[in-house]
């Protein structure tokens, strides 16, 4: 897959293309950083530098940042040695190219396969037939890992027992199953950073799946035979004492002196150089600069940072020879129509009261009125008769009408809802 501007892809094959600094002060000089410890001050010219590492013990003033990402280099914040990824900031691989590819193949079982085929082939030295399944491949992989373990096991004359891990008792392991567990935790550190600084995302895996990091392993796979398993025989051969922090200051001098940076962008382009008959094309043609697609349905898109609203209808010209519609007979103003005119034939529709102002009243009104009236005077009557009654049968107190009680009240509005009904006719 062939680039056409080296800004997709950082220079990891330059030697300067990733520096690490720890226990240091970084801050801006000019167009430059300046690095300050207890050495003194160094000058570091951003426009050749692609990617810097930040160790423990450093800090970095915000105008250092600004300068680093103005000339498109990436920060990460990692641990010592450049063996833990912790965090990144925003490199000079602003296109989306790499990841829209990646996540096109993981997407189609066919090419999945491929790419996984692939990966297999670049840990053996042998060809593998063709006619493999997918299980077959997993099997003579196995067989690779554990001659590896056997070699190392052999050359060092350590015993194996397996690889074993338990997380919740880390020193129940035995010593090589330590320094194998601290190794490979620094090998997807480092490929975290060269998956993420090149625009891949370590969540799309292809043998791997299911897990944040499950390109990472991917990637981390193809090195552990040459690199961890040996190692970590070599570290335990050696001395069982501090084995952690032996294993990962020699596991950092071993990146630097095989240059490992320097292989793992390109293992992944090897990785991902799977012929999907020209579909990489549309992600290939999209500039690094311009504004991304609009999904279109199916495999095709349109071109971003266009307003693709309907142009709005001209508006008709009123014909002053045609009379106006008529409205039954009785003249009423014309609604509003919110800017547009009306047409021949176009209903009017009367909002039924204005939100500022109180409905008119209604023919209801006076019914209701009456209704009221009436209530009040049988209730009079009919206290008056509890009071005769009262009176005969020689009693001392008496109901009277109270003045709330025959005060009128406003019935609803709705004569159907009043309680007062006698067949259903209202009186």
């Amino acid at each position: 897959m062939k680039l056409k501007d080296l800004a997709t892809l950082p220079k990891v094959r330059d030697s300067s293309s990733y520096l690490y600094v720890e226990h240091c002060r970084i801050e801006q000089d000019a167009n430059a950083i300046a690095i300050i410890d207890i050495q003194g001050t160094t000058s570091v010219p951003c426009a050749n530098l692609t990617t810097l590492m930040v160790g423990p013990g450093s800090t970095i003033t915000h105008s250092a940042v600004k300068t680093l990402a103005d000339n498109g280099c990436l920060v990460m914040w990692s641990g010592e040695g450049a063996v833990r990824f912790y965090a990144l900031g925003l490199g000079e691989t602003r296109s989306s190219r790499h990841l829209l590819r990646q996540a096109y193949l993981s997407s189609l079982p066919s090419l999945r396969l491929r790419v996984v085929r692939r990966m297999y082939e670049m840990r053996f030295e042998e060809v593998l037939p063709e006619d493999f399944t997918i299980q077959q491949l997993r099997g003579r992989e196995g067989v690779r890992v554990r001659t590896a373990y056997s070699q190392a096991s052999y050359k060092t004359g350590i015993p194996w027992k397996g690889r074993s891990f338990n997380k919740n008792n880390w020193t129940e392991g035995d010593p090589v199953n330590r320094a194998l567990s601290c190794a490979n935790s620094c090998l997807y550190g480092v490929c975290h950073a060269a998956i993420v600084s090149a625009g891949y995302s370590p969540a799309l895996g292809f043998i791997h799946t299911g897990r944040m990091l499950s390109f990472v392993y991917d990637i981390a796979d193809l090195y552990k035979a040459d690199i961890t398993i040996p190692l970590a025989f070599d570290i335990v051969k050696e001395s069982e004492h501090d084995i952690e922090t032996r294993t990962r200051h020699f596991l950092r001098d071993r990146f630097h002196e095989a240059r490992f940076l320097s292989r793992i962008i390109p293992d992944i382009e090897q990785a991902l150089d799977i012929n999907t008959d020209g579909a990489e094309a549309a992600f290939e043609d999209m500039e690094d600069f311009a504004p991304g697609g609009l999904w279109n349905g199916g495999d095709t898109s349109v071109i971003g940072g266009v307003n693709y609203a309907d142009p709005l209808p001209p508006e008709p010209t009123p014909n002053p020879s045609e009379p106006p519609a008529s409205t039954g007979g009785q003249s009423e103003p014309p609604a509003s129509t919110g800017g547009q005119k009306l047409k021949k034939g176009d209903s009017i529709r009367k909002p039924k009261h204005s939100l500022l102002e109180p409905p008119a009243s209604t023919s209801s009104q006076s019914f209701t009125d009456d209704l009221s009236a009436k209530r009040d005077a049988e209730v009079k009557q009919l206290l008056d008769s509890v009071n005769k009654k009262l009176e005969a049968e020689n009693k001392d107190h008496l109901i009277l009408p109270d003045a709330k009680t025959t005060e009128s009240k406003k019935p609803p509005s709705d004569p159907d809802d009043l309680p007062w009904e006698q067949g259903g006719q209202a009186f």
